[in-house]
């Protein structure tokens, strides 16, 4: 095995290069994993929240084979296909005894090395004790890359406490917003409307199950939801669009006593305005959704080993590691895509 890896590094915004660097040393109870594939997520476009931490190596929904293994991991062995979460909670701190895993002191401590984006990469001791876990032989690697965006949907829908007979309302139709989509399809909502400004993601909407899809340029989202819910609106939105926009739709489109879900952030110095009269007259629950936990990922695997959730056709693109810059520019730029996959070679 060479001691250089190649690795996509994120230098800035529209900057990603393949690159090498020298391959991670193990320690304590680490792996090290021969990636096979890892997906792009919305949060490695979002050039606010990384280019102060550039130059970085990005991807957290990696997977891949077990090639070394610690003296002390007794869990795993070489050739084992896993998943391996990049963050991971403690457990034991007052965030974790109270549920909030995702708030752990640790959890935001805890990453893959280098990173998803990597022909190998080192999984921490913390990570392989709470949160990696081998895959089954019929998913393959390319399904078992939504893991963590499946995990960090079904999250949301038990912070939403969606219900059989539920209208959902989802703003953004990339893929955060259809697998929330089936996710509450799953759940038993009744009815289904998203929006996006994206006509090739609307049509996937559709594809997926979407009963009602719209582009908000072109008609109001609020009163389409209206009228599949006898005038309501929706009993749970969930914003996966990281604007202000968005989240104001948001509560346009919620019904009295419904929830709105914050399932992606805007930039810190962006600012929201909300009617306090409105939600506390309405009782309309804001719940935002950060990330997910080891509980959230065994029930996506599941899911995902079950074909209750048929994530396949989410993956609509893949790029070799040494082509990472044409994948974001794809997934960032021209958007006609939804799960965008990096594989080594």
């Amino acid at each position: 095995m060479s001691l250089k890896l190649k690795v996509g590094v994120y230098y800035g915004p529209g900057d990603i290069r393949c690159e090498e660097m020298p391959r991670p040393k193990l320690i304590g109870g680490d792996v090290l994993v021969e990636m096979k594939a890892c997906g792009i997520c919305g949060s490695d476009l979002m050039d606010w929240y990384l280019v102060n931490r550039a130059p970085l190596v990005l991807g957290h929904e990696p997977v891949g084979i077990v090639v070394e293994v610690s003296r002390d991991v007794k869990k795993f062995e070489v050739g084992d296909r896993v998943f391996a979460h990049h963050h991971v909670a403690c457990c034991a701190c007052h965030y974790c005894v109270h549920g909030d895993y995702t708030l752990c002191e640790q959890f935001r401590e805890t990453h893959l090395d280098p990173g998803g984006f990597s022909e190998y990469f080192r999984v921490p001791t913390p990570n392989v004790k709470m949160d990696t876990f081998k895959i089954p032989k019929h998913m393959s690697f390319e399904e078992a890359t939504l893991i963590e965006p499946v995990a960090c949907g079904i999250k949301a829908m038990v912070k939403c406490n969606i219900k059989p007979g539920d209208v959902v309302a989802v703003i953004g139709a990339g893929p955060a917003g259809i697998i929330n989509l089936m996710l509450s399809k799953i759940l038993g909502a009744s009815k289904t409307a998203i929006c996006d400004l994206i006509e090739y993601r609307l049509k996937m909407a559709r594809k997926f199950g979407a009963d009602l899809i719209v582009d908000p340029s072109k008609e109001s989202f609020s009163e389409a939801v209206k009228s599949i819910s006898e005038g309501r609106g929706a009993d749970a939105v969930i914003v996966t669009a990281p604007n202000k926009n968005a989240i104001e739709l948001g509560v346009e489109v919620c019904r009295k006593g419904g929830t709105l879900c914050l399932f992606a952030p805007t930039p810190p110095n962006v600012y929201v305005k909300l009617s306090p009269h409105k939600l506390f007259f309405n009782e309309i629950k804001i719940m935002p959704s950060y990330s997910t936990s080891h509980i959230e990922t065994r029930m996506a695997l599941n899911l995902i080993a079950s074909k209750r959730l048929k994530v396949k056709e989410l993956i609509t693109h893949k790029f070799k590691l040494e082509n990472i810059s044409e994948a974001f520019e794809l997934a960032s730029k021209i958007k006609e895509c939804l799960k965008v996959i990096i594989v080594p070679r």
